[in-house]
């Protein structure tokens, strides 16, 4: 197991290469919560993201004998660009296995921290796949594997950001709320406030597509969840870590999880208020915050922001969703009479006006009387929903709503 003596040791390993990231009080958030919100700024870390502290703490403690063969890790993200920083600050020559989808962006951060002591490798269509082959890989070759997060010596890395915090306040922390992708950094953190702060609420956060830890708490056991939605990559794992799961189980108060559209909100209001550019991961502990609003209220509360690696092309897809979980933007599957005006009707006397139209697919077909169109519709009040689907009825279209159809959503739309 990991121990807080593990933890001050790696800070220790860690002083003068990691940032000692800022403990922000945010007044936007604890005017609005009437709360002391307060942010671990992991987001403003070296590499972006907290995963340094554990990729360097255990590179750093390798033999010599295993820093001179080198070392081997699968990441599509924020671990990979931990680990090539560490090659090139302590010496060690390093075999990254990416999957062959990840962005041109993420590989050449992990090329820019690493220069010439990483060798980038892209294996296969998922993570599971670089992994598999990463694993195959040290083990013919000798090298060690730098796990992402289930590791002690990764989790001591990562626990430092909880003595960082209670370094930054003199006040107590009633709540910290973390975020939980293979569970190294809630582990860390977890050992620390138990040993230092155990009065502190925990509270796990993971995406609602991805809630390995929530589940395997549930069951008992850790778990392996057959499917998961990959949007908030930087905690969307199948399986949380076994050592994580253990150091856990007992520890957090509870997990809760986050529709992967509320963390585009986030992210989005994080943007426009805080001058904030975060990763979807980072964003899921200030998400949480709304469904603990009552609970809160009065308190000293803590949110780790644990990273900001976020790929300007995704931004539209972040609106998209966004504006989908708030109720603003919604699709229809509607046949439409093939006659003319047919268009001039629905738009003149179905949508308000204050909607628009954003979407349209129509392909006319000879000798049908209605054809499929998809029509997206976005609104400014989400209240105007209701009247749009009484006017569909009243005028006798028929129509199939795909928001609540995960499978043509993302045929037709997505």
């Amino acid at each position: 197991m990991v121990t807080l003596q593990h933890i001050q040791q790696a800070k220790e390993v860690l002083e003068g290469v990691a940032y000692v990231t800022p403990l922000m009080r945010s007044m936007t958030l604890s005017e609005k919560f009437q709360a002391n919100v307060l942010l671990k700024r992991e987001d403003l870390q070296l590499v972006r993201s907290y995963k340094l502290r554990g990729a360097y703490n255990k590179m750093y403690n390798l033999s010599e004998e295993q820093k001179a063969k080198g070392i081997v890790c699968a990441s599509a993200g924020n671990h990979a660009q931990g680990v090539a920083y560490s090659c090139m600050q302590l010496g060690i020559k390093g075999t990254i296995y990416m999957p062959s989808t990840t962005p041109k962006q993420k590989i050449r951060q992990v090329e820019l921290f690493g220069k010439s002591m990483v060798t980038i490798v892209l294996a296969g269509d998922t993570f599971d796949d670089s992994y598999n082959e990463a694993q195959a890989f040290g083990q013919a070759n000798g090298l060690t594997f730098i796990h992402p997060f289930d590791d002690p010596m990764v989790i001591a890395g990562q626990g430092t950001v909880a003595l960082e915090i209670l370094a930054s306040t003199e006040v107590p922390i009633d709540y910290l709320f973390v975020p939980i992708g293979g569970g190294g950094l809630v582990a860390g953190v977890t050992t620390v406030f138990k040993a230092l702060s155990p009065n502190t609420i925990i509270i796990g956060v993971e995406p609602e597509g991805a809630p390995s830890m929530k589940t395997s708490i549930a069951n008992g056991v850790n778990t392996t969840l057959d499917h998961i939605d990959k949007f908030v990559d930087g905690a969307a794992v199948k399986r949380v870590g076994d050592l994580t799961f253990e150091i856990c189980k007992d520890k957090i108060r509870e997990v809760v999880t986050i529709p992967e559209g509320k963390v585009c909100s986030t992210i989005l209001s994080l943007y426009n208020e805080e001058a904030m550019v975060v990763e979807p991961a980072g964003a899921l502990t200030i998400s949480t915050l709304d469904f603990y609003k009552e609970e809160i209220k009065g308190k000293n509360v803590v949110c780790i922001v644990s990273g900001s690696n976020n790929d300007i092309t995704r931004t539209e897809e972040i609106k998209e969703r966004s504006l989908v979980y708030e109720g603003l933007k919604h699709y229809f599957m509607i046949q439409f009479p093939q006659r003319p005006g047919a268009l001039k009707a629905f738009v003149n006397q179905v949508l308000g006006p204050e909607d628009d139209i954003t979407y349209f697919q129509f392909s006319k077909k000879n000798s049908r009387e209605s054809g499929p169109v998809v029509v997206g519709i976005e609104l400014k009040h989400k209240e105007d929903f209701d009247g749009i689907c009484n006017r569909l009825k009243e005028l006798h279209f028929t129509y199939e709503y795909l928001n609540n159809n995960p499978t043509l959503f993302g045929l037709l739309v997505g």
